[in-house]
């Protein structure tokens, strides 16, 4: 095995790896942040909810998030570690004089690099808002009392 498809392999490994875990991760916390919301609470504190709604830590709510981000440029390198391996086939498939197979692999990662770069550019705009922009929540406001007997409530 030469050491392109053996750094390829490396790849596709750990890609697969960072997916399991970032799916492991989701089944923990039961849901991701990336969707989710932050809120400033009356006291000034903050409480950090995961897109299903529930309440997590401020670490639970930023690993969640930050691993979310990773996942597009996990697939990228995946994809683009494939494409590696499969070049030569690619080529050697590829006769047409109007499109060559390295033309076509070269469109490939280009448009896979765009794609991914921009769903990556998206994930880490939305979180870093939900972090900078958290949404306050009211005080509650105190219950009035009933109007007395006799009395207008009004």
């Amino acid at each position: 095995m030469d050491r392109k498809t053996k750094i390829c392999l490396v790849v596709i490994f750990l890609g697969l790896a960072n997916f399991l875990a970032y799916g492991g991760v989701y089944v923990v916390l039961y849901g991701e942040a990336v969707n989710g919301r932050v809120v400033v609470e009356p006291d000034g504190s903050r409480t950090y909810y995961l897109h299903s709604g529930r309440e997590v830590s401020r670490t639970s709510f930023l690993v969640s998030g930050v691993h979310s981000i990773s996942i597009w440029p996990t697939v990228l390198a995946i994809l683009l570690a494939m494409l590696t391996l499969a070049k030569d086939r690619i080529t050697s498939s590829m006769h047409s004089a109007v499109v060559r197979g390295r033309a076509i692999i070269t469109i490939i990662a280009i448009l896979l690099t765009l794609v991914m770069g921009l769903l990556t550019y998206e994930f880490a705009r939305t979180f870093a808002d939900h972090l900078r922009n958290p949404a306050v929540r009211r005080a509650e406001p105190a219950a009035r009392a009933a109007p007395a007997e006799g009395e207008r409530g009004g």
